[in-house]
């Protein structure tokens, strides 16, 4: 019962996760509609989903010690040491993008501010840094507790982080304008482009 429970939470928690997330990148959208207000609800909005995604974390986990008999198999089929080296080999690179992403966007990672600038740094490479490093982060997490089911149900967090960042590049259209364009057009979203 509680393996049910926890999966259906865990699906829950993915969905709202996805629904704070995106109206959390749609702050100059929102201020055509509730004026200047609209960065502080974002900021809300980001918070909020950023609590939906620990509560995913923490299914994640409940899910090693209450798993549900799929037809697929409860553990990897190779050595426990094998998904350990795999983990390791996905994190590193991933939490190394994720936090530049996040050290360059400064306060911005989590608090919209009308008056932030484009972001330096990995940026000038990179679109979606953050995104980008936190998607295979999932697939990590999966290998750590060493589930085939976790790894596989990781696959729904690359779509979701590409329409995160679809739905947050159209209002950073709308909040830059051309210079945001520009920008688009000399880097890559989320892997550098190569030089002409």
């Amino acid at each position: 019962m509680l393996n049910w429970i926890n999966l259906i939470i865990l699906i829950i928690s993915t969905a709202l996760m996805a629904f704070f997330y995106v109206k959390s990148v749609g702050p100059a959208a929102l201020e055509q509609k509730i004026g200047l207000k609209a960065y502080a609800r974002c900021a809300y909005y980001r918070i909020t989903a950023s609590i939906f995604e620990l509560i995913g974390i923490i299914n994640y986990t409940l899910y090693f010690f209450f798993p549900i008999a799929f037809s697929i198999p409860q553990f990897f089929i190779w050595d426990y040491s094998i998904s350990m080296v795999l983990s390791i080999v996905i994190l590193i690179p991933s939490l190394y993008i994720m936090l530049k992403g996040l050290k360059d966007a400064g306060r911005e990672a989590l608090f919209p501010d009308k008056e932030h600038t484009l972001y330096k740094g990995i940026y000038e490479k990179i679109r979606h840094p953050q995104a980008l490093g936190e998607a295979f982060i999932w697939w990590s997490i999966a290998l750590i507790l060493n589930s085939p089911f976790l790894f596989l149900y990781s696959i729904v967090w690359f779509p979701l982080f590409y329409w995160f960042c679809k739905a947050e590049e159209n209002d950073l259209i709308l909040r830059y304008g051309v210079p945001y364009n520009d920008y688009r057009r000399r880097t890559g979203m989320f892997f550098p482009k190569r030089k002409k």
